[in-house]
């Protein structure tokens, strides 16, 4: 017998209900699936526990998520020390999470932890904010994010509203992986129990008012168009624009209910064109200024705008990132407020851009490894300095330190504050930004990844790594490779002399080339997705004929001509 027909069996007795039981048993008429379901453990990656709903080891459902609560309920009980441990809970519009908050929050019941719920859908970064405004020892937000509407998850934050890093997630995972299904206490009492509502979802959009809203503005006469992807930003985003004065806006009415089947998109995921193109064909017939969409539990914003052809163009994260940067930065130093403790962060495989805004307007800059927990660490490891604006490629960013997380509603604020000011002045976000690529040089970016699924898809993403890890190339077109920065291995070679110098953060499985031209490419497999990704960072010195447009496309042929000669 199989180690996975062995575990799987397992599934068909006590103290698996009889549904769960039936249903597992059907999968052994489908070897394929019951081969997924069973064949590893749901793990932590850079965003939680994340993956498909179903019965099975590696999928979530009732005994995964169970499993989990229990492992961290015994977790938070060997880490505080006080009478009652706190804890707030959230969740977005994925299917079963009514359902599944009940039993996570039982769980925590029954080992007599208090429990503060949302009564219904909230966003990732109210949950983030709840747990330092409650001063709770822990957070989840049972949350996909971006994913297709076949995926749920479990993001764990702690007392500072961050998600968690090491060691504390590596301890966390020993434990939830040495709980066994038999020690989850799903009955709990109400004792405990207590249902936010209104009161701090008021707190929360107070808080992201005073983060993002420009005091000087003499305008907000803007269009906005607006979809929340069938998402979680539909109770927070709306009510912060008009709280500040925003009467032109326009949700996609298809889009605005929550529903996690998403049924008017492909992937409820800003970073992809078509989901926002809805919203973009209303904002050509309304004549709008700008367009915006979040994704399900609204961490990601996607930006479109018109360009100098008056055609809707969307901004990459790293784009969105950059004049939100500059533009908090700016307005620091024309009011006399940039000083020595100041400093912005980014990622490894977001734009090098980012720390030429920081080196211009003399604050720090730090780099982190991908995902915003490292931000959020940066943030509470630094109390006694300012920390300005974070941002990622992957359409996240964060404006001051109230929220740990990236936070789409506080960003929209703020971009739709920089419409305004901008508008005054005959510009928009395009021209904005293309006055950002002549002070700090013409940069372009893309992402590509490839979904390789399952236990086969997982050894082609390992082999990959292997294999660009092993055998580096030399040249990549046509330019020599520089650097290679292993973070797995923690090592920076330089090519020409093979010396290496170490890496100073974190281990993690990504590889980075460098380039003669200062083109960076970076690889890694995606923590939350059976995906392995490529990164491509390219830049030039001058604009061509002065004319953005013209220098883009030279900026995209390169980026073309390095995908074509890495066989991608």
């Amino acid at each position: 017998m199989t180690k996975i027909k062995k575990k799987a069996l397992e599934w068909c007795k006590s103290p698996f209900d009889s549904q769960t039981q039936k249903d597992v048993k059907l999968l052994f008429n489908h070897p394929d699936e019951l081969e997924d379901a069973f064949y590893k453990e749901l793990e932590f990656g850079t965003g939680g526990m994340r993956g498909i709903m179903g019965v099975g080891t590696n999928r979530i459902n009732k005994y995964t998520l169970g499993k989990a609560t229990q492992g961290l309920s015994l977790f938070l009980k060997s880490k505080f020390t006080e009478d009652k441990i706190k804890v707030v809970i959230a969740y977005d519009c994925r299917h079963n999470n009514e359902l599944y908050s009940k039993i996570v929050s039982n769980i925590f019941l029954a080992n007599d932890i208090e429990v503060y719920l949302y009564s219904s859908l909230r966003t990732t970064p109210q949950l983030s904010y709840s747990v330092r405004h409650l001063n709770a020892n822990c957070g989840v937000v049972l949350t996909a994010s971006h994913n297709p509407s076949n995926y749920n998850g479990f993001k764990v934050y702690w007392k500072d509203g961050g998600q968690l890093t090491p060691p504390l997630d590596k301890e966390l995972m020993d434990k939830i992986n040495s709980t066994n299904f038999k020690e989850i206490l799903f009955e709990g009492t109400n004792e405990n129990l207590n249902i936010i509502d209104k009161k701090l979802d008021n707190a929360f959009i107070d808080t992201c008012i005073k983060l993002a809203k420009q005091d000087d503005i003499k305008s907000r006469d803007i269009k906005i168009i607006y979809t929340p992807l069938h998402g979680s930003s539909i109770v927070s985003i709306p009510k912060v624009l008009k709280k500040v004065g925003y009467q032109s806006l326009i949700v996609v009415d298809e889009q605005a209910e929550p529903d996690g089947a998403f049924p008017s998109v492909k992937s409820p995921n800003p970073e992809e064109p078509e989901a926002l193109k809805m919203a973009i064909d209303i904002a050509k017939i309304e004549n709008a200024d700008l367009v915006i969409g979040t994704d399900p539990d609204s961490d990601r914003l996607g930006v479109a705008v018109k360009n100098k052809k008056e055609k809707f163009t969307i901004l990459n994260g790293n784009q969105t990132m950059l004049i939100m940067a500059h533009f908090l930065l700016n307005n620091r130093e024309e009011k006399g407020l940039i000083n020595y403790a100041d400093y912005i962060a980014s990622t490894i495989v977001s734009s090098p851009i980012m720390e030429k805004v920081a080196n211009r307007f003399r604050v720090k800059f730090l780099t982190t490894l991908t995902g915003f927990k490292w931000i959020g660490k940066e943030i509470e490891e630094r109390k006694t300095q300012n920390f300005i604006f974070g941002g990622e490629e992957s359409f996240g960013y964060l404006i001051g330190d109230k929220i740990r997380d990236k936070d789409a509603v506080t960003s929209s604020l703020l971009i739709c504050e920089m419409a305004s000011m901008l508008k005054v002045k005959d510009k928009n976000l395009y021209d904005y930004m293309i006055e950002c690529y002549k002070l700090y040089g013409p940069h372009k970016e893309r992402m590509i990844s490839y979904t390789l699924d399952g236990i086969s898809g997982e050894r082609k993403i390992k082999e990959m790594m292997k294999r660009f890890r092993d055998n580096p190339p030399e040249k990549i077109n046509n330019q020599p490779v520089e650097f290679i920065k292993d973070y797995l291995n923690s090592t920076k070679t330089k090519i020409s002399s093979r010396i290496k110098s170490k890496i100073s953060l974190p281990k993690s499985d990504v590889i980075i080339f460098k380039l003669k031209d200062n083109s960076n490419i970076a690889i890694r497999p995606s923590g939350t997705e059976p995906k392995i990704k490529f990164y491509f960072s390219v830049s030039s010195k001058s604009f061509k004929n002065n004319d953005w447009e013209s220098t883009e496309k030279e900026l995209d042929k390169k980026i073309d001509s390095i995908i074509f000669d890495l066989n991608l």
